[in-house]
């Protein structure tokens, strides 16, 4: 399968869970192509490759499966079971044989990787950056998260506690950030 077509089936399968649970906010069902494919697929330019990604909530699967339909190994962490279900028959359906499903907490999952590993995280609309340090900052880390034009808050409030590096990438798709965070 095409990663045109599997686009193009992930879209329908999102529209059709959609009816019965909440993956996304129902007025962006009619642009998912920009509100939530190109918006996660924007992460590739700056992507390492050839490097496995772990996605932190991953919810409707953004950025985690576009990632995947891209040609990265993801490891999406999602607690909410129902979410779970959608993203194991969007793996099934569209054979992303390099995306695997963890079923539990983020704190849970991040607690057992091993610490002189470095891992690369990726989140979109999961929590605020102190939450995502609080989860990551025992791991030698770096971060990609699609953020809001309020960044620079996160970023100030989570240097009262984490030190680290940033860059800011303007997003191509809205007026957030793409936030590369690296442990110092």
């Amino acid at each position: 399968m095409e990663n045109k077509d599997k686009f193009e089936l992930y879209k329908t399968l999102l529209c059709e869970w959609s009816k019965r649970m909440n993956l996304v906010a129902p007025s962006t069902l009619n642009d998912i192509d920009n509100r939530h494919i190109a918006d996660s697929a924007q992460l590739a330019d700056y992507l390492p490759v050839n490097i496995d990604i772990i996605d932190l909530g991953s919810g409707a699967g953004f950025p985690a499966v576009v990632l995947a339909i891209l040609g990265w190994h993801v490891t999406c962490i999602e607690s909410i079971g129902k979410k779970v279900s959608f993203l194991t028959e969007v793996k099934n359906q569209l054979h992303l044989d390099n995306l695997t499903i963890y079923h539990g907490r983020v704190e849970d999952y991040v607690a057992k990787l091993p610490k002189n590993t470095k891992y690369i995280f990726t989140a979109r609309a999961f929590a605020p950056l102190v939450k995502i340090l609080d989860y990551v900052h025992k791991t030698k880390y770096e971060l990609f998260l699609l953020k809001g034009r309020d960044i620079m808050n996160e970023i100030d409030t989570a240097k009262q506690k984490y030190r680290f590096e940033f860059e800011l990438h303007p997003s191509k798709t809205g007026d957030g950030f793409i936030a590369n965070i690296n442990k110092k």
